[in-house]
């Protein structure tokens, strides 16, 4: 029997609740890869460093390491991607290190040691804990605190200007918005238009006005590079942009080499709030 008019316009609207209702969920699922086991630790690579628990907001236990170093040096708060944990992330962190920078890594609810499942109201939480735990156990002053973000958290750290007063932020490989990204992806392109735009960077970006380094590789395979030039061009003055040639999405860092640490080095200690 034929679809009418009006049952077509109401199959249509049905789609669009059902997408919106049920979208987080399915957006949980291909954003998060949680691992919780900690393969590596800082002693493999003799790095002095603290063991952190501390609780978010809505009281779940998060777990860091805090890489300590001169005193009066700028913090790297470093709001990792949405795979793995802390520990992959010890070789970036040993570099960052290398350039007299002191680095407070720590995992979201669900990831390595920290407890709870992930959401995107739950890690804006856990950045905003993080960057509490600095300020008040750490004691260490706003405007010694750099954000970094790699990936998704690009948001996190984007989302925590907005709320807390930073010395600067430094995002890589981000996206636009979960919306902008499921225009790339096969699987969600056909009604991408009727998703929300969750984690919207894009948006966000305009409000902020600390200086602001955007890195992205040219040949990132997972976010487009294009979308690292839209949120240069939507974040307002002061604000830099480094492209890193033949860099896909996980290896700015190695491709970038000495280039790379000089660069993120230099911005954060030449920024002021």
């Amino acid at each position: 029997m034929p679809i009418s008019g009006i049952h077509l316009i109401l199959l249509i609207l049905a789609f669009i609740v059902f997408s919106c209702v049920f979208f987080p969920k399915i957006e949980n699922f291909f954003i998060f890869y949680p691992d919780k086991g900690l393969e590596f630790h800082p002693a493999d690579w003799r790095l002095t460093f603290e063991d952190v628990y501390f609780d978010t907001e809505d009281g779940i236990k998060l777990h860091g390491w805090f890489f300590p170093g001169q005193a009066e040096s700028p913090v790297i708060l470093f709001c990792h991607g949405n795979a793995g944990n802390i520990c992959h992330r010890l070789e970036n962190v040993k570099l960052l290190l290398d350039q007299k920078l002191q680095v407070f890594i720590f995992d979201y609810r669900g990831y390595g040691q920290s407890k709870g499942r992930p959401s995107e109201t739950g890690i804006y939480l856990d950045g905003l804990a993080a960057y509490d735990f600095l300020v008040n156990r750490k004691n260490i002053p706003a405007e010694r605190i750099a954000l970094f973000g790699r990936s998704l958290g690009a948001s996190v750290a984007i989302e925590l200007c907005l709320e807390r007063k930073v010395r600067s932020l430094i995002i890589e490989s981000a996206f636009t918005s979960t919306k902008g990204m499921a225009r790339t992806m096969f699987l969600f392109m056909p009604f991408s238009f009727f998703l929300p735009p969750h984690y919207n960077n894009l948006e966000k970006i305009t409000r902020i006005n600390v200086p602001k380094l955007i890195i992205h590789g040219e040949k990132d395979e997972i976010v487009p590079f294009s979308m690292g030039q839209k949120l240069y061009h939507a974040a307002q003055a002061p604000k830099s942009f480094y492209p890193i040639k033949n860099a896909g999405h996980n290896d700015t860092y190695v491709l970038g080499g000495k280039k790379y640490f000089d660069t993120l080095s230099a911005f954060v200690k030449d920024s002021k709030i």
